[in-house]
């Protein structure tokens, strides 16, 4: 009996020098991740030290940080919010339109159009939306003139630009569009066959088998790609810019008037170029570094949101 048959110990398998190199460079590619993300919050909080130790009164408007911010975090929330609501019910009926409804050649080229929106540049959907904002002018009225009795669309009177708060929600809800849908269809085609022909076979229709089977099968899914979306519609900077040009400052619940808070990228783009270096400089790094933690935030809360779900498996 030989030695090494007696031992029973197993023979440790020889690394090949590819499996070496490519365990290497994996894992410098990750740690790479984590240090650029290092570097980019170490970058604003560096340039944001003037304006944190500065005297409120140094701040653009006299009176700190807190009331120069606040409402242009208000502003970012809410536009993103108002797209994020029009966008989901939109890409979750496109997404099921593809996957379940449409013939195959159909789906398919809807498939790559979704996919080439997702590509166009912010910039194109801004000049897009100054030219639409002209003529939504008479719809922002009508909506002036019979609903004002409801805070979101009262005010004093309607914009005669268009370029209002609901107009940015609707170009940024444009934007995100492609990205849920693309998501919402990959997850929806996930959906395990045997679910799906099961519920057929117990008689539902196929609406009835979509709400079953495919909907529950992929909710955090469409929860974590409409996170994706509202992650985009945050830091979105160009399409904002161009629409709204400035905005009035204070907060402001009014989406049809020009009496807008504006967005934290918004207000970066326009007045990066003129500010001083000094205060004035630095807070708009301020406005950057809390813009940078709220996008953290909420794709960290995506990822979460699909970790809970990891073990879920509709196979089983």
């Amino acid at each position: 009996m030989s030695t090494t048959a007696s031992s029973g110990a197993p023979a440790k398998a020889k690394q090949r020098p590819g499996d070496a190199i490519f365990s290497g460079l994996s894992t410098i590619s990750g740690v790479l991740i984590f240090v650029i993300l290092a570097a980019v919050a170490a970058f604003l909080l560096y340039q944001a030290v003037p304006a944190l130790q500065a005297d409120p009164k140094e701040i653009s408007g006299g009176k700190g940080l807190v009331s120069y911010i606040a409402p242009k975090l208000f502003g970012t929330l809410l536009s993103s919010i108002i797209a994020l609501l029009i966008a989901l019910p939109l890409s979750v009926g496109i997404a099921l339109f593809i996957t379940h409804y449409a013939p195959r050649r159909l789906a398919q080229g809807l498939g790559y159009v979704v996919d080439l929106l997702a590509a166009v540049p912010s910039i194109i959907f801004g000049l897009w939306g100054t030219a639409i904002a002209m003529k939504a002018v008479p719809f922002f009225n009508f909506l002036f003139d019979n609903l004002h009795f409801i805070p979101l669309f009262g005010g004093d009177q309607a914009t005669k630009t268009g370029r209002t708060m609901l107009m940015i929600g609707i170009i940024l809800a444009v934007m995100i569009l492609p990205i849920m849908t693309a998501v919402n269809r990959e997850v929806f085609l996930q959906t395990p066959r045997l679910h799906e022909e099961a519920s057929l076979a117990l008689g539902a229709t196929r609406w009835e088998m979509i709400r079953q089977a495919v909907i529950p099968f992929g909710r955090s899914g469409v929860v974590s790609g409409a996170m994706l979306g509202l992650g985009r519609a945050l830091g979105e900077t160009m399409a904002v810019a161009i629409i709204l040009s400035a905005s009035g400052g204070g907060f402001s619940w009014e989406l049809l008037t020009s009496n807008t808070p504006g967005t934290i990228a918004g207000d970066i783009a326009l007045q990066f170029a003129e500010a001083s270096p000094g205060v004035p400089r630095s807070t708009l790094f301020v406005s950057g570094l809390t813009l940078f933690a709220l996008t953290l935030a909420v794709n960290m809360l995506a990822r979460w949101i699909i970790a809970r779900r990891s073990e879920f498996s509709g196979a089983n």
